[in-house]
């Protein structure tokens, strides 16, 4: 495991119809928000499919988590492109064959307007 302290993990995605169809079937999240399209055509992407970004680094390192905090701060829309900056704030092994990890992340668009934050923390299992 080459993760440590200080550690920060980027990437992006750019949410599509697509995701959100999926997404309402799966969740079934059917606000109207999230099934008529705007003036512009777009959808706007549902909160926990938003919340998606940060975890995509518990599955990367097999994270099981233990609590995850988000405060949504803008809506995202469709053919939005969200970078998702996460910063790795405790990474300590245990006795038990654990590893204790905790981080924070910020989520902002295209327009490098914030739109989610929060942290996470948990458990990888040796």
């Amino acid at each position: 495991m080459s993760l440590k302290v200080g550690d920060i993990i980027s990437f992006e995605r750019t949410f599509t119809k697509e995701d959100v169809e999926v997404f309402t079937k799966i969740s079934w999240d059917k606000g109207s928000h999230h099934m008529n399209p705007d003036e512009q055509g777009r959808l706007v992407v549902q909160g926990l499919l938003t919340a998606t970004l940060p975890t995509k680094i518990g599955g990367d390192n097999n994270v099981l988590a233990r609590t995850m905090n988000f405060e949504f701060l803008r809506p995202v829309f469709t053919g939005d492109t969200i970078g998702c900056e996460a910063t790795i704030e405790k990474f300590e092994k245990q006795d038990n064959n654990r590893i204790s990890i905790s981080a924070s992340f910020l989520c902002t668009n295209q327009n490098e307007k914030r739109v989610l934050r929060g942290n996470f923390a948990g458990v990888i299992l040796l």
